[in-house]
């Protein structure tokens, strides 16, 4: 029976493994579409980035209640899985609690420990479900997470639940199968919380306990590998990726806007036409000014898109938002992972990117919301895991201006006096200071 039991561990294991990992490739080839960036300079900031935005989560504590909620979850999750290394290896090698010859006493403090941070995990997520369903939080409750985004939030959060509780339950069940002295039940030291409940399943008969056990652990172990596959299809994938992108952040001056080389390059050679390339008629032109679609974009950006948590921060924070306004920067993420996700599956059907009459601006993203931004960076200071929402905006409007020529008049006139006036306002270079000479006199 044993051997029967770790067969079907090892081969559903494999297959939740194999299947995670298969789509782990096609989210790093969708993200790989985008444009080259270089974001390798200053290693040591780039590091310190990863100690405080993804492990210390520093950007959370601008808000401290649902920082502290979330880091009981993020903690659980992260050090819990140690737990599940042993559950882990003892499915493969069919044991029971394999690390107790190997730690003694210390193993009852971990999972005395593991026990209070699943109960910690288990009341933040209870919180957070009372949050968005019952007092409705605004940042919660917009729009844009009508359908399909509320319920994986949802989702998730009564995952955690059950999964702590398979697991706090399946530690009383062990514990009073210990007391019983039942076979292959490694007596250990009290656990701290559980053992305070095994009271609860001591009229139980041990069949009955050995049945629960065995199908808390099952449970837990098989939640867990579902979990797994769950994660690359959902807004939670940024539990991985936010490391790798807190590391990636951009370090210069969140008020510095950087310019295309394509667009100095064209402008230099305007200048200096002795300077530009020879024109080859078989060479395509490799990028737009701007962009248009996900793959004009770097691939930080799309990198960007799949580690947008939805959180909501970065629109709390616009001002372009909070005035009526159409845009919402966390809305302009989620058009870009679901664009992403649509021309990885044309890829995945026809080998190369066939196009499919659609692009990321006008199909996702519309020219509206896209000019009520006032690129104040509010919502790249306001994300917690390094997200950049204006990078993108400001390249689908550069692509509107200058391949299009979509913008509003007094948009035009505006770059109109820039280009004959030095300046946005309609008055000679001559001229500029004649307003002083008027108060003088």
């Amino acid at each position: 029976m044993h051997l029967i039991q770790q067969l079907l561990f090892i081969l559903f294991a494999g297959a939740a493994i194999y299947f995670f990992a298969k789509k782990v490739g096609e989210i790093r080839r969708n993200i790989k579409l985008g444009r080259d960036e270089d974001r390798t300079d200053n290693s040591s900031a780039r590091w310190r980035n990863v100690l405080l935005q993804a492990f210390g989560q520093k950007k959370m504590f601008k808000k401290p209640t649902p920082a502290i909620l979330h880091f009981f979850v993020y903690a659980g999750f992260i050090i819990i899985n140690i737990e599940i290394l042993e559950i882990f290896l003892d499915g493969i090698l069919g044991k029971h609690r394999m690390f107790v010859p190997m730690l003694g006493g210390l193993y009852s403090f971990l999972i005395g420990f593991f026990e209070i941070l699943g109960a910690l995990v288990l009341i933040s997520c209870l919180i957070f479900l009372v949050r968005r369903n019952i007092l409705h939080v605004k940042r919660l409750s917009q729009h844009e997470l009508d359908g399909w985004p509320k319920t994986d939030a949802n989702l998730i959060l009564i995952t955690e639940v059950v999964l702590m509780s398979l697991f706090l339950t399946m530690n009383t069940a062990d514990q009073v199968l210990q007391s019983r002295g039942v076979e292959h039940y490694v007596v250990t030291e009290p656990f701290w919380i559980t053992s305070n409940f095994t009271s609860m399943l001591s009229g139980m008969s041990t069949g009955s306990l050995i049945a629960l056990e065995r199908s808390c652990w099952w449970l837990h172990i098989v939640g867990v590998f579902l979990f797994l596959n769950y994660l690359p299809y959902s807004k939670h994938l940024h539990i991985v990726l936010a490391f790798p992108n807190a590391y990636y952040t951009r370090l210069d001056p969140q008020g510095e806007m950087s310019n295309m080389k394509e667009i100095q390059n064209e402008v230099l050679y305007m200048m200096q036409p002795e300077l530009a390339p020879a024109a080859d008629p078989n060479q395509p032109q490799q990028h737009r000014f701007g962009a248009k679609d996900v793959m004009d974009l770097s691939w930080k950006n799309l990198m960007d898109a799949y580690s947008c948590t939805e959180c909501g921060r970065c629109t709390a924070s616009c001002p372009a938002n909070i005035t009526g306004k159409k845009l919402s920067p966390r809305k302009i993420m989620m058009d870009t992972r679901d664009r992403l996700e649509e021309v990885g599956k044309n890829v995945d059907k026809n080998k190369s990117f066939v196009d499919d009459g659609k692009s990321l601006v006008h199909d996702y993203i519309t020219v509206e919301e896209l000019r009520a931004c006032t690129t104040c960076q509010a919502c790249v200071e306001a994300c917690p895991v390094g997200i950049e929402p204006l990078s993108i905006i400001n390249q689908l409007r550069r692509y509107l201006v200058m391949e299009e020529s979509n913008s509003p008049q007094e948009w035009n006139l505006m770059f109109g006096n820039v280009e004959n006036n030095m300046a946005p306002w309609k008055f000679s270079p001559d001229e500029r200071d004649r307003w002083a000479e008027e108060i003088s006199a």
